[in-house]
């Protein structure tokens, strides 16, 4: 049986099979991407549910797996060179179980590295962005009169979904096929709604991200990775 003593994190959420891959996220933007990615490449996983309070994000266990304290984190017992890994961040996991795979990622060098660009630009982009509008326009930096802030992010939004609108003419996917790339960007995108900021950015006026929107969420591992772990 697969040893997975050496990470503490399992102490606090064991492992009921510790060969496959532990999952540990909640629902949000970042946490589904690596349950859509698991499902979508057909590889064995356990989630366990580790919620945004500081109870299980700040917790020592969670911490001795990912030092930055946010969601998703991983390990795969069968990592390189058939050892045990402990990765963190969402866009390093999506790489990792692409190349692991080789799915999802391109079929050529260069199908790769268009993948990883568009991987980049949510990462540093899309999801950042999109967060902060969200603390501006939802949560406590609503109660904030200074106008500004809240008109930076929204039009720093728009404009990112500008750049996806363009790109996303005549085709169905970012990269050209279906890549970790819109696994990343979709369920960003989709969050404008929990903002409620799909009237700021002008989603209306956006066709071809909708359809994007419609394509992705019908996929049926899609629509099983969305609310893994469940809440």
């Amino acid at each position: 049986m697969t040893d997975l003593s050496a990470f503490p994190i399992t102490a606090r959420w064991p492992a009921a099979d510790p060969s496959v891959i532990q999952l540990y996220s909640y629902p949000t933007p970042n946490g589904v991407k690596i349950s859509i990615a698991l499902e979508e490449l057909g590889l064995p996983y356990e989630a366990h549910r580790v919620t945004l309070s500081d109870a299980d994000v700040k917790s020592p266990a969670f911490l001795s797996l990912n030092p930055n304290n946010k969601i998703p984190a991983i390990i795969d017992p069968d990592g390189p060179g058939g050892a045990p890994i402990g990765l963190f961040e969402s866009g390093a996991i999506l790489i990792y179980l692409a190349e692991k795979t080789g799915k999802l990622m391109g079929t050529t060098p260069a199908d790769k590295y268009k993948v990883i660009q568009w991987l980049m630009f949510q990462m540093g982009g899309v999801g950042p962005m999109f967060g902060q509008m969200g603390f501006f326009v939802k949560f406590a930096g609503a109660a904030i009169e200074d106008p500004r802030p809240r008109d930076r992010y929204i039009a720093e939004a728009r404009r990112l979904l500008a750049v996806l609108e363009g790109e996303l003419g005549g085709r169905d996917w970012i990269a050209g096929a279906f890549s970790i790339a819109d696994i990343a960007l979709a369920p960003w995108i989709n969050g404008l709604d929990f903002y409620g900021a799909r009237p700021l950015v002008g989603w209306d006026d956006m066709p071809n991200l909708q359809a994007y929107l419609a394509r992705f969420y019908a996929r049926p591992a899609v629509d099983r990775g969305k609310v893994i772990p469940a809440q």
